[in-house]
């Protein structure tokens, strides 16, 4: 009886846990207000589980043309976007600076596909660090309270060692078998302007 007992109350402690909590990320910049984070692999458990769940995509195009785009995606507003005009001889590449009008245009959209303040969101980046988790918190402000980040991003984090040190390729959306495609939806792909 008494094992019975403390199975019913570690069942009940179980199930007001976040079903697919992951570690927090180390890195500070990748922790939201809403504390929900996931994997590659249990964000698309989640879009199986829930068909209201919309997926997210906060990188830029050219990123996307270039690395590839995960086939569920429903929204894609980049968080930032690559500045041609501002190279940085510091990293060798361009600059990149914040989409000024992320916040209107990630709620228009959110508007259009029929989301909740409760709908589950899901947000992706490269990484997951520095565009998905300040994404979530935007659309914190904004009242939605089910906004969840990928954790290992799209492509994932680096290799440690061997040929391939450096690139990344360990887990995140395309290096966990998930379904993702160069090809782009139109209907999905953002488009300045529009």
């Amino acid at each position: 009886m008494r094992k019975l007992l403390i199975a019913v109350s570690l069942s009940g402690c179980l199930l007001t846990m976040p079903l697919f909590a992951a570690e927090k990320p180390v890195k500070a910049t990748a922790q939201t207000v809403l504390d929900l984070y996931a994997t590659a692999s249990e964000a698309w458990d989640m879009l199986q589980q829930d068909k209201t769940a919309i997926l997210v995509d906060v990188r830029d195009p050219v990123e996307i043309k270039f690395t590839g785009f995960a086939s569920p995606t429903r929204i894609h507003v980049p968080w930032m976007i690559a500045n041609p005009e501002g190279w940085s001889d510091k990293h060798s590449s361009w600059t990149m600076v914040k989409n000024p009008d992320f916040a209107e245009q990630i709620s228009a959209r959110l508007k259009d596909l029929g989301a909740t303040r409760d709908t589950t969101i899901i947000m992706m980046c490269r990484s997951g660090s520095s565009r998905s988790a300040p994404a979530v918190n935007v659309l914190a402000e904004q009242g939605y309270s089910n906004v969840w980040t990928v954790v290992d991003g799209f492509e994932g984090g680096k290799l440690k060692e061997g040929k391939s040190k450096g690139v990344r390729a360990s887990n995140g959306w395309r290096n966990s078998g998930l379904p993702w495609s160069y090809k782009v939806d139109p209907a999905v792909a953002w488009q300045p302007g529009k």
